[in-house]
């Protein structure tokens, strides 16, 4: 999956929001035992130190990594964007990330997107970061960053969606600048994994449901960083890459969008399109 300036994102990771200590060094530690290369964190998930920790024991060679973290809101401002990213350089042991969001739109706009846009790319000029872009934006809010910054320079937009939150406007406007979508929350906290269209195309591909939803995830062109706590489960998400849904399918999960959002914190969340 390459972005704009067709550096490659990874589109399959692993997540690691709601992980902590120990919880959080053994996925990590499992997911790169299984083969995952691409690391999802933030600084409000308050697990940097732990994840930094996971990839410096499992002997992974940090070339061979694509370490994801966003910046918090109490950090948007010019002058602490950079000493912020810096600090989460040291906590997860490397001189760089591969690629810095912006995590939310800054509360009540205390700090312009022009000003964040400019201290993340500001970062990426002194190399701390390879490559940036935002999350939890609207397209007005995606309008504003590339006016900032440019639409080649924004890799990603992570967003929530999954098969009953599908996203269409934002996925379409950010497709059409060149901005990939990450999904978070692909599997809506394991509320579709119940679903029977989900389990009747699970059974027929003899696939999981899990695998089922971020194959569709995928195959829209996607980005996915699925989490979890168990290494059984961590092992058969990553088999995700070798199934491919119907068309049929992909239209069958495309009728189950009922617009349902599980994220959507007041002062933070942004008018959704």
């Amino acid at each position: 999956m390459t972005t704009n300036n067709n550096v490659p994102i990874p589109a399959f990771g692993l997540g690691t929001f709601r992980l902590q200590g120990q919880v959080v060094i053994d996925s990590v530690k499992n997911g790169l035992e299984a083969g995952y290369r691409t690391i999802d964190t933030a600084q409000i998930y308050g697990n940097e130190a732990e994840v930094g920790q996971a990839i410096a024991e499992s002997g992974v060679a940090r070339q061979d990594l694509f370490i994801t973290t966003k910046i918090w809101t109490d950090h948007y401002a010019k002058d602490k964007l950079v000493p912020s990213l810096k600090d989460s350089l040291a906590k997860l042991r490397t001189d760089h990330v591969d690629l810095t969001l912006i995590h939310w739109p800054s509360p009540g706009n205390a700090v312009p997107v022009a000003e964040f846009m400019g201290a993340l790319a500001e970062a990426q000029a002194q190399g701390l970061t390879k490559q940036i872009g935002v999350s939890n934006f609207n397209i007005a809010l995606m309008q504003e960053a590339i006016a900032a910054v440019g639409a080649q320079n924004i890799a990603t937009n992570q967003i929530e969606l999954h098969p009953y939150l599908q996203n269409r406007k934002v996925a379409a406007f950010a497709q059409s600048q060149g901005i990939r979508i990450t999904s978070y929350m692909t599997l809506a906290y394991g509320k579709v994994l119940n679903d029977p269209v989900i389990g009747a195309i699970a059974t027929a591909h003899d696939a999981t449901p899990a695998q089922v939803v971020l194959a569709w995830a995928m195959q829209l062109g996607y980005a996915v960083i699925p989490s979890s706590t168990k290494r059984a489960n961590l092992e058969s998400n990553l088999k995700t890459q070798q199934l491919t849904l119907t068309e049929a399918e992909m239209a069958q999960i495309a009728a189950l969008d009922r617009g349902e959002r599980l994220t959507d914190p007041a002062g933070l969340s942004p008018a959704w399109d």
